[in-house]
């Protein structure tokens, strides 16, 4: 089973993480949410407490395929913080493994040196954060092992993006009308 983990730092946004779980789960992906530490369970900025599956320093990441970061505040900014991640997100790019950010989180790969020369995007008004990044506006923007989209409302297709990427279309498309996503202008 291809395996990927989300990274859930204090003040992480909920419904981007939880809605990339659920979504990679069903499509039989295995997605690992990974706490900081150094406990496992962790509130995010909504105030909802999510039991991570284990702590960051306790798995086994050459077993995973996609590192995934939830925006949030301050949940990006612990993120950015952490000298862990910056580590693991430049050994997943060297590795040629994926890498996904939503909302936020797109300025920690900028700041960990991955977006250089690539597509990307970010929540509206941190574009000027995504440092040698080509910004687009766009909800989910692929760029060859780097993955991002712009904020909760986009969450949906940015997992339906994961999951495209590791299940192929039709997986996708499935998937999307299992779930009676139908997007709209409100």
């Amino acid at each position: 089973m291809i395996k990927t983990a989300i990274l859930l730092a204090p003040g992480f946004e909920e419904v981007e993480a939880l809605t990339v779980v659920d979504l990679l789960r069903r499509a039989e992906l295995g997605c690992d949410m990974l706490a900081l530490g150094p406990e496992r369970p962790v509130t995010g900025s909504h105030g909802i407490c999510v039991m991570a599956d284990a702590l960051l320093d306790e798995a086994d990441m050459d077993a995973y395929e996609a590192l995934i970061l939830p925006g949030g505040k301050p949940g990006t900014q612990r993120l950015a913080g952490d000298s862990r991640v910056s580590a693991l997100l430049r050994r997943f790019a060297a590795q040629g493994k994926r890498t996904a950010a939503i909302c936020a989180a797109p300025t920690v790969l900028a700041q960990a040196g991955l977006l250089e020369g690539k597509q990307a995007t970010c929540y509206p008004g941190m574009e000027d954060r995504l440092t040698g990044a080509r910004v687009r506006t766009e909800p989910v923007v692929a760029d060859g092992t780097v993955l991002t989209s712009r904020g909760l409302g986009t969450a949906i297709p940015f997992a339906l993006a994961l999951v495209r990427c590791y299940r192929g279309e039709d997986r996708a498309q499935a998937l999307a009308r299992a779930i009676v996503y139908e997007p709209q202008q409100i």
